[in-house]
């Protein structure tokens, strides 16, 4: 059994269409004319409909042929892309990769990762916004973010890099002046420090088993910047929520003590997001498979 090309002919119609001459397209795609002419007719002939009116001075689409075209139109530029593709799997990365991410990540791990990664690929040069504001990737030009819970909207790529356990936790000073908590609710009074990018809102969430407690709260001090809120809590001002990325050090060196620990927060899941463009640059690639395997390797990250 014979089997169908089915991209044969394609080619030609489309120069055709665009040219409105099998002549003209017959010089484009490097053929005879009657070369053109034929494929065209043959696809004409595999769909059961014409999609040219021809005439002695003039060529143009039928109805079919303008809705036809209409569903090709990207045809050659994907075309493109994919040889395109299939070259720059043997180039080397290089170029300037923008990155927006969050400035508590970059604090800890982030900066001393870009140093290694740009060490380790002279070609590549990185911009990076430190922010946990949401980004149009696409309309700001960013090639990468880097971010927690987040809405994916279309033509997006996420990579999960880890998830971060959230830790309630003080300073063993403070605990011994104002007591340790031994339930959520008994938050309630403490001076509480929180972080105010929340999408919950002045609330922290406790998990056990099924059960599930949502404290309101009313932060003694709110602030934006998670590193911030570390600082104020190795101060001794009050109790701070934050994910093992920015304060497991500090648990394990006792600098903050933790509380609630027969309770879990929802842990801090990390992604790397970046446009779906079909066509993915080296160094966009590159970058990520790096930070999955950094991200892979700490403990702080893969706590959740």
């Amino acid at each position: 059994m014979k089997t169908v090309d089915p991209l044969h002919g394609l080619a030609a119609f489309l120069a055709v269409a665009e040219r409105e001459s099998f002549t003209a397209a017959a010089a484009a795609l490097g053929l005879t004319r009657a070369t053109v002419s034929a494929q065209v007719a043959e696809l004409e002939a595999r769909l059961g409909v014409r999609l040219l009116h021809r005439s002695t001075r003039s060529v143009r689409l039928t109805p079919a042929g303008v809705a036809f075209r209409e569903r090709l139109a990207d045809l050659p530029g994907r075309m493109a892309e994919a040889e395109r593709a299939a070259r720059a799997e043997q180039t080397a990365p290089e170029g300037r990769l923008r990155v927006t991410a969050p400035p508590d990540l970059a604090m800890r791990f982030l900066v001393p990762w870009v140093a290694e990664f740009l060490s380790a690929h002279p070609g590549i040069s990185i911009e990076m916004e430190l922010s946990n504001a949401p980004r149009n990737l696409i309309e700001s030009h960013f090639d990468l973010a880097i971010r927690g819970t987040l809405d994916v909207g279309p033509n997006l790529i996420t990579r999960a890099l880890g998830r971060s356990r959230l830790y309630t936790c003080a300073r063993d000073d403070y605990l011994a002046r104002r007591g340790v908590p031994e339930g959520p609710l008994d938050l309630v009074g403490h001076d509480l420090l929180h972080f105010s990018g929340l999408r919950q809102g002045r609330s922290w969430t406790y998990l056990r088993g099924e059960e599930r407690v949502d404290v309101p709260i009313s932060p003694r001090l709110e602030l934006s910047d998670g590193w911030a809120l570390r600082a104020a809590a190795l101060e001794g001002v009050g109790v701070v929520q934050l994910p093992a990325f920015i304060i497991g050090h500090d648990l394990r060196e006792g600098r903050l003590v933790p509380i609630l620990t027969g309770w879990r927060g929802r842990p801090v899941p990390l992604h790397a997001v970046y446009p779906d463009n079909r066509l993915i640059a080296a160094r966009v690639r590159t970058f990520v498979g790096f930070l999955a395997a950094k991200a892979k390797a700490e403990a702080d990250l893969q706590s959740g």
